[in-house]
């Protein structure tokens, strides 16, 4: 049997962006994406901690020390520029694996920043 456990996350950063009219996903600085060990393309959860809004969507990678954290497509609906979000990915694994597993866990500076 295999359990879902905290893979990365992405605490507090700021939404820069809300892009209705891309196809969809989240665009990520590059650095916050490496720090945080989530590759383009993986599923990512968002939690909105202005509005309480919930949903997951896709990462796509943006320019690296930009700063960049846009909400795209149907997504842009649920976030405004400058709303405080969690960026979270789960990982599959026993529970043998998932006892010593750490997760990558980042804290953005202001900008988004590292």
């Amino acid at each position: 049997m295999n359990i879902e456990i905290l893979k990365s996350k992405i605490h507090r950063a700021t939404v820069t962006d809300a892009n209705l009219n891309y196809i969809g996903s989240i665009t990520i600085d590059q650095d916050l994406m490496d720090a945080a060990k989530i590759i383009p393309g993986e599923r990512v959860y968002i939690v909105n901690n202005n509005n309480g809004e919930r949903f997951d969507t896709y990462a796509i990678a943006g320019e690296r020390g930009s700063g960049k954290i846009c909400l795209n497509g149907a997504a842009a609906r649920k976030v405004q520029p400058g709303d405080i979000i969690i960026i979270i990915a789960y990982a599959s694994m026993t529970p043998d694996e998932a006892v010593n597993f750490k997760p990558s866990i980042i804290f953005p500076k202001e900008g988004n920043k590292l």
